[in-house]
């Protein structure tokens, strides 16, 4: 048997080591390091991530609706990637597979019916655990209301960035860390849920009925549209800092190529606010909306894979920077853009861009149909005016939103490159 001794996370075999120390051969040395990284280093592959989401943004798994037989086939494949890993079942019963009741349709109004999230383990005998996430199910062929296709009735909505990339990465993670032959000073708890779509059903059940006691729990990881990187600018939101007061620093520190915009609130639209709303610290990785969001035409083909793989990079070097740190302090945070005092009465109809550093609202998408198409706003405008209300950021845009009623007419100044022009928009 090959016996490996571990020295500043090299890897060599014991006999080479004595060699080395008994004739001082330094090429040597310097030799077994380079063959130990190539036969012992990790790394993210975008063949893994593009292998996973080709799978889950398959056809067949008809959308992955919560509660369909799609979604029961994403989580047999989801399953059998984490037996692959040997990594520890902590569902229902010893399995991987933890169900949860819901209820279909918007808002939970629609019929009954059992979901499951995938749930996963790496043991490292630790005091505390790291939790990795995203939502792996979707619209199924669009019949539960949420599709922004003009006609979604019977399409399938494979849902590739949203959220098969982040599944992929929650999977390729979970390889990482599970064969890095490091034994980190965390645990980990890798989950899949179900449910998202719908109303965070699936973290929501998870964190009330946990398999760890959540008072364990060190923070929690959500990825979720993490697959459509602007090779231009780069740019990655990442959502959740202000709720320890490590994530600023920490995201300032780490010399990643990408360009990191925070938001402090840990409260938004995914499954890291279940675990915000239990006082643990979280992190959401979102790499920006696009035209296909929530349409039939979020396919496996138009993933950016080299820039998912920078996204994975970059929440490995977060966690390795806090593996000998001690358990993060949770802070409560203040969540503008839930803010219940706001009423919106009328829509634009846009996909607004939440990475963007323009000034006023970028556009990321427009849905066929609605006030902004109907007036002639385009993908890539920048909203800088909505009737009397200047816009600089989407409080603004939200804040101007709330002040118009539907059926009424307003001027919207917008600029598209180098040219302002304004719209007529009717609500």
């Amino acid at each position: 048997m090959l016996t490996l001794c571990r020295a500043n996370e090299i890897y060599l075999t014991c006999d080479l080591i004595t060699d080395i120390m008994k004739t001082g051969n330094l090429l040597l040395f310097f030799l077994s390091i380079s063959l130990s990284y190539s036969a012992f280093s990790q790394k993210i592959e975008e063949k893994n991530i593009k292998a996973h989401i080709k799978v889950l943004a398959d056809d067949a798994m008809q959308g992955r609706l919560t509660g369909s037989a799609g979604e029961k086939m994403a989580m047999e494949y989801i399953e059998k990637q984490f037996k692959k890993l040997n990594l520890t079942p902590k569902g229902e019963s010893s399995t991987f597979a933890q169900s949860f009741p819901f209820k279909g349709g918007m808002h939970g109004t629609g019929t009954e019916g059992i979901a499951h999230n995938v749930v996963a383990y790496i043991d490292n005998q630790a005091t505390n655990t790291i939790i990795i996430g995203a939502h792996f199910d979707h619209l199924g062929l669009g019949e539960n209301g949420s599709s922004l296709d003009a006609n979604p009735i019977g399409k399938i909505h494979n849902g590739a960035d949203d959220n098969a990339s982040g599944v992929a990465g929650v999977l390729e993670l979970a390889r990482y860390f599970s064969t890095d032959k490091v034994k980190e000073k965390s645990n980990f708890l890798f989950i899949c849920f179900s449910g998202e779509e719908l109303g965070l059903f699936g973290s929501k059940h998870f964190t009330e009925h946990p398999p760890l006691e959540l008072s364990t729990v060190n923070y929690m990881i959500n990825m979720d549209m993490i697959g459509r990187l602007n090779p231009t600018t780069k740019s990655v939101a990442v959502s959740g800092s202000g709720t320890s007061p490590v994530w600023e620093p920490l995201l300032k520190s780490i010399g990643s190529k990408l360009s990191i915009k925070t938001d402090s609130a840990g409260v938004g639209p995914s499954d890291h606010t279940s675990f915000y709303l239990k006082d643990i610290p979280v992190l959401h990785f979102f790499t920006g909306s696009h035209s296909d969001y929530h349409k039939p035409s979020d396919d496996w083909d138009k993933i950016n894979y080299a820039g998912e793989k920078e996204v994975l990079e970059l929440i490995i070097a977060v966690i390795e920077k806090l593996d000998s740190e001690p358990k993060l302090a949770f802070l409560t945070t203040k969540n503008k853009s839930m803010d219940s005092s706001r009423s919106f009465k009328v829509t634009l109809g846009i996909m607004p861009s939440y990475t963007s550093d323009a000034a006023g609202l970028l556009v990321d998408g427009v849905t066929e149909g609605r006030p902004a198409q109907r007036a002639g706003i385009e993908t890539g405008d920048i909203i800088i005016e909505i009737g009397e209300y200047p816009i600089q950021d989407i409080q603004n845009y939200m804040d101007a939103l709330s002040k118009f009623e539907k059926g009424q007419t307003v001027p919207v100044k917008v600029k598209r490159k180098n040219e302002v022009i304004t719209v007529a928009v009717t609500f």
